[in-house]
């Protein structure tokens, strides 16, 4: 039962995001598996991500919506919520899911992730006392990342 409407809902969710496609943003599922999405995420304009694209693993659970999607970096990011296995530190994957929530609303929130990280989801702690206590070289390390695994 919790799997038909998994499989419903992200059908659902796939079609609005083809219907509505963003610039910043897309996904799909891989192959013939509804549960296993590959996103790409484009580094927003203004930061040190500019100009990268960014892949994304998404595995949804079987009980999706009622749990939120595994979400984590496919490509290498230097990044105070991302740490070096690509998970992701948000909170609309964790605290702050709500059977509401669509994978089209996280893509948009990792956009605005990247654009402003949040000092309170840290996944690496060396790269956040960089961010917090020196922001050129952050932003000088985060877009030689950027270049060197994104571009």
């Amino acid at each position: 039962m919790a799997l038909s409407l998994a499989v419903r809902r992200l059908q659902k969710e796939f079609l609005d995001l083809s219907r509505h496609p963003s610039e910043l943003c897309s996904a799909g599922p891989l192959e013939e598996d509804i549960l296993t999405w590959q996103g790409v995420v484009m580094g927003p304009e203004g930061s040190p991500y500019e100009g990268g694209i960014f892949f994304l693993d998404i595995v949804f659970p079987g009980s999706y919506p009622l749990k939120p999607p595994q979400v984590q970096f496919s490509t290498r990011i230097y990044h105070p919520n991302v740490n070096e296995s690509g998970c992701i530190g948000l909170d609309i994957l964790t605290s702050k899911w709500a059977p509401t929530c669509t994978l089209s609303q996280v893509l948009l929130a990792i956009c605005s992730m990247l654009a402003d990280p949040s000092p309170y989801d840290i996944l690496d702690p060396d790269i956040a006392n960089v961010f917090l206590e020196d922001r050129p070289k952050f932003n000088l390390q985060a877009r030689r990342w950027t270049k060197e695994y994104a571009m």
